[in-house]
C-alpha cells in the first residue's frame, strides 16, 4: 500500500526550513572564524596600549627605580587601586613606591583617565568589529539565495519520488551525496546517470559558496595584517623612545613624527574599513542631487594642487564647462568627489615628482564621465585585472610607496557601481595610467 503524498505547501515549508538551517550552519562557521581573528586583533591592540602607557609613566620615575629603563627594580612596589573620589574606569589609579618601607617616594598615575582618553580609537575599532560580526545576517541571506536552486531541485526530486517517476533508491543516493558534501569539499556525486544534471547544479553552487568563503577569509586576514603593521611600528618607536628618546632630542622628534604618521594611517584604514563594511551591509545610502561633474572635478584638481606641490595638475576643459548643463548628472556629490580624490591620489602616489596629472570630463546622451591620466610607472595587464580588489597592491607600487592601504580603489569602484556606472582602466608600464569613470545621467 503506497504512502499518501504530502501536499505541496507542506513540502515547500519543509524545504525552506532545511535551506534556512543549512544557511545558518554555514554562516556560523564563517562568523566564528571572524570572531577569533578580531579577538586576536583586540589582544594585540590592548597589549600595545598598556605597553605605551607604562613607557610614558616610566619616564617620570627615578632612573634607579627601573631596570633596562622599563622593568621595575626589586625595591619598587606597584599597586593598582580604585580611587574613592571617582567612579567607573576613571577611578583606576596606579601607585608606585620607589623605596623600601617606610622610606621611599610615592608616584601616582591615572591609567583609567588615560584609557578613557583613547575611547575614540577603541570605539572605531569596536564599530568595525560589530559591523563585521553583524554581517552574519547578510551572509545567511546570500547563502539562502544560493540555496534556493538547491531547495527547488530537492522539492522537485521529492515530487518526482512521490509520483513513482524516480526510483526511491536514486533519491536516497542524492540525499547521501548531499550530506557528504560541504563548502570545504564541494563535490556531489551519486553515480546515477539520471541525477547528472542535479549533480552539476549542486557542484556549481558549492564551488560558488567555497569561493565566497575564501574571499571572506582573505578579507579578514588582510584587514588583521594591515592593522598589525602600524601597531608594530608604533611599538618599535615607543621602545626607541624609551631607550634613547629621554636624552636625544633628534630621536624624540623623529619618534613623535613617526607616531603621528602611523596614527593617521591607522585612522584612515579604520575609516575605509568602516565605509566598506557599511557598504557590504547596505548601510551606505546615496544622497542624490543634480551635480555638474566638471565643477566637481575642477574642485578636486584645485584641492590636490594646494596640498601636493610635487605634481602639476591640469584640466582638459575650460571654466565654462562648470556652468554647462551638458555635464550635469544625478549623483551623490560627496561620494563621487571621494572617488575622484582616490583616483587622483593614486595617480600622484605612483608618479614621479614634477610629472603632470590631467583631469578631463566628457558627456554624451546617456552619461557623463571624468578621466584622470598620469605619467607614472603604469601597470602590466595582469596587475590591471586586480587593481580594484581589496588590499591588493602591485609589488612595484609597494616598493615605491608604503602610504596606501590597498582599499582606495576598491572604495572608488564601490561608489561608481552604486551609481550604476563603470570604471575603465588603460595602463602601460613606464608610460602611465588613465582611469575613466562613467556615470549614467539617471
Amino acid at each position: 500500500m503506497s504512502e499518501k503524498a504530502e501536499p505541496p505547501s507542506t513540502q515547500l515549508a519543509a524545504g525552506e526550513r532545511r535551506s534556512s538551517s543549512i544557511a545558518w550552519r554555514i554562516a556560523l562557521g564563517f562568523w566564528w572564524r571572524r570572531l577569533v581573528r578580531w579577538v586576536l586583533v583586540d589582544l594585540v591592540v590592548l597589549l600595545a596600549v598598556f605597553a605605551a602607557l607604562w613607557v610614558g609613566y616610566a619616564r617620570d620615575l627615578p632612573t634607579d627605580a627601573l631596570t633596562y629603563g622599563i622593568i621595575p627594580a626589586d625595591h619598587v612596589t606597584c599597586e593598582l587601586f580604585f580611587s574613592t573620589d571617582r567612579s567607573g574606569l576613571d577611578a583606576l589609579a596606579l601607585a608606585v613606591k620607589t623605596g623600601p618601607t617606610p622610606a621611599g617616594d610615592w608616584f601616582f598615575f591615572e591609567p583609567g583617565s588615560d584609557l578613557i582618553s583613547l575611547w575614540p580609537v577603541g570605539a572605531a575599532l569596536l564599530v568595525v568589529e560589530l559591523l563585521s560580526l553583524l554581517g552574519i545576517f547578510s551572509d545567511v541571506r546570500r547563502i539562502r539565495r544560493r540555496l534556493q536552486p538547491l531547495n527547488a531541485l530537492a522539492l522537485s526530486a521529492e515530487a518526482l519520488g512521490s509520483k513513482d517517476i524516480m526510483d526511491a533508491s536514486k533519491i536516497e543516493s542524492l540525499e547521501q551525496a548531499i550530506e557528504r558534501a560541504s563548502v570545504d569539499s564541494p563535490q556531489v556525486k551519486t553515480g546515477v546517470d539520471d541525477l547528472a544534471s542535479i549533480e552539476v547544479a549542486l557542484n556549481g553552487l558549492l564551488r560558488q559558496m567555497q569561493e565566497a568563503k575564501l574571499q571572506q577569509i582573505r578579507f579578514v586576514s588582510d584587514a588583521s595584517h594591515e592593522l598589525r603593521t602600524p601597531i608594530a611600528v608604533i611599538q618599535g618607536y615607543v621602545n626607541m623612545l624609551d631607550r634613547w628618546g629621554k636624552d636625544d632630542r633628534a630621536v624624540l622628534e623623529e619618534s613623535i613624527a613617526a607616531l603621528k604618521a602611523e596614527g593617521a594611517h591607522m585612522q584612515e584604514l579604520v575609516e575605509q574599513l568602516l565605509f566598506l563594511a557599511r557598504g557590504d551591509s547596505g548601510r551606505n545610502t546615496l544622497d542624490l542631487a543634480s551635480v555638474n561633474l566638471a565643477a566637481l572635478v575642477s574642485e578636486v584638481a584645485s584641492e590636490s594642487a594646494m596640498i601636493d606641490a610635487d605634481h602639476v595638475y591640469e584640466l582638459g576643459f575650460s571654466d565654462v564647462a562648470a556652468s554647462d548643463d551638458r555635464f550635469v548628472v544625478t549623483c551623490d556629490a560627496s561620494m563621487v568627489k571621494q572617488s575622484a580624490r582616490v583616483i587622483v591620489q593614486n595617480a600622484a602616489r605612483y608618479s614621479a615628482t614634477g610629472t603632470r596629472i590631467l583631469l578631463d570630463v566628457a558627456a554624451d546622451a546617456d552619461a557623463v564621465s571624468y578621466s584622470v591620466r598620469d605619467e607614472g610607472m603604469g601597470m602590466s595587464p595582469e596587475e590591471a585585472t586586480h587593481v580594484f580588489e581589496r588590499f591588493w597592491r602591485a609589488d612595484a607600487a609597494r616598493d615605491a610607496s608604503k602610504e596606501g592601504t590597498g582599499l582606495g580603489l576598491a572604495i572608488a569602484c564601490w561608489i561608481v557601481e552604486e551609481h550604476g556606472g563603470t570604471i575603465d582602466l588603460v595602463s602601460h608600464e613606464g608610460v602611465g595610467t588613465r582611469f575613466t569613470v562613467r556615470i549614467p545621467r539617471a
